[in-house]
């Protein structure tokens, strides 16, 4: 699979940023320790393999699902083979107390990072998935960022969104909110961050979806009027480590794309896709039709496909990495830019939230309409997209 040719580019991103500091990111990696936390989701992964390469002196990597971790040991030791440093992975939910006593117990390294996320729109669907979106995305970071400044860790590294700039979702507006956290702990410990598009195949997304429609045999299902920026796997670890190493404290990095050429997109994909596996899109009208059609389709080497436009909560009509009152640094990286943040702490938000947050979680009931007028007075220009329905009602 031709993942550079789906998504519309003939080369990768960052080969020359990468090529032209790899000496320096080299020597630093060689003689430092690591912790990755979310390292077996598919952008933790990626930055997991960047780091493993360079032969890092230290390495630990938790993730919450097992099962990812294993396969991320298989995927490193068929790749890469071995390390001379100290490489050992943790099944470990960040926010729990048997994760507090790992770090207790072995929490000195250079440099943390944090690709734990909960990313997905549909997370904001009911109160209970939104306030576990709020604690992955906010407090967890927080809390892991104290642990980080307690035991003398040089560097924090966390992941942002570009559904982060001007958010009109809940997922999006968390990781602002998270933003605004990052900036009040600045002050005790540097920190830089990433705003990046979807990550193409990402698990969980609807690129990746098509490998799992296609395996089960089941119908491609796209937005046709939605389109996209995508990142590969590669260059997503590339950008999480390239900020990791050389950004200064509240900086955020983010890619160089330009609409001619990187903007595309979901359908366009789904028939590229078809394309490259040897099959010609069959358009349907209806989901019924698609779902009986592909029990004949397949064998004469057609797929049928649903194209529909998008009408579900959330989905923002177009991508931005920065907003217009944001400095931007565009000299330093031949395809990355970086937004430069002078320390600006919102105390009475930040206590507000955090007051608010912990009175609902207390009462042990709480509704989405409470948490939306949190995330208003957390953000007032908030243009939250509320149109009733959500992903889960459709196929």
């Amino acid at each position: 699979m031709n993942i550079l040719s789906l998504i519309g580019r003939n080369t990768e991103l960052l080969t020359d940023d990468i090529s032209q500091h790899e000496n320096k990111i080299r020597s630093i990696v060689n003689s430092s320790s690591f912790l990755v936390l979310g390292g077996a989701g598919s952008i933790g992964q990626a930055v997991t393999k960047e780091i493993f390469k360079r032969n890092p002196n230290k390495l630990h990597v938790v993730d919450i699902s097992e099962n990812n971790m294993v396969e991320l040991v298989r995927d490193v030791r068929s790749s890469h083979g071995y390390i001379d440093g100290d490489f050992k992975t943790f099944a470990l939910d960040i926010g729990s107390l048997e994760y507090d006593a790992f770090i207790k117990a072995d929490g000195k390294y250079d440099y943390v990072l944090n690709l734990s996320a909960l990313k997905h729109v549909r997370s904001e669907k009911d109160p209970y998935t939104l306030m576990r979106m709020i604690n992955v995305n906010i407090f967890n970071t927080d809390k892991t960022i104290q642990q980080s400044i307690d035991s003398g860790v040089k560097k924090y590294f966390c992941v942002s969104t570009d559904k982060a700039a001007n958010p009109v979702n809940m997922m999006g507006a968390s990781k602002r909110i998270m933003e605004m956290f990052l900036m009040r702990r600045s002050k005790e410990i540097n920190i830089s961050t990433a705003r990046f598009a979807n990550v193409a195949f990402s698990d969980g997304s609807l690129l990746h979806g098509f490998n799992e429609r296609i395996q089960k045999k089941q119908p491609i299902v796209a937005p046709k009027d939605v389109k996209r920026y995508f990142v590969t796997p590669q260059e997503s670890g590339e950008l999480c480590l390239l900020s990791c190493i050389f950004g200064e404290n509240r900086d955020i990095y983010f890619p160089k794309l330009s609409e001619g050429l990187h903007l595309i997109s979901f359908a366009d994909i789904a028939v590229k896709y078809l394309e490259q596996l040897g099959y010609q899109p069959f358009l349907c009208e209806s989901e019924n039709e698609a779902r009986e059609l592909v029990k004949t389709l397949p064998q004469e080497k057609k797929w049928p496909c649903l194209f529909t436009n998008s009408d579900t909560t959330g989905e923002k009509d177009f991508e931005e990495f920065f907003t217009a009152n944001e400095e931007l640094d565009l000299e330093s990286f031949n395809n990355l830019g970086v937004i430069k943040n002078e320390l600006k702490i919102e105390q009475d938000k930040l206590h507000l939230f955090e007051k608010s947050i912990s009175e609902l979680i207390s009462s042990g009931i709480w509704s989405k309409t409470e948490i939306l007028v949190l995330f208003n007075k957390m953000i007032p220009d908030f243009g939250h997209k509320e149109t009733g329905k959500y992903l889960d009602s459709k196929m």
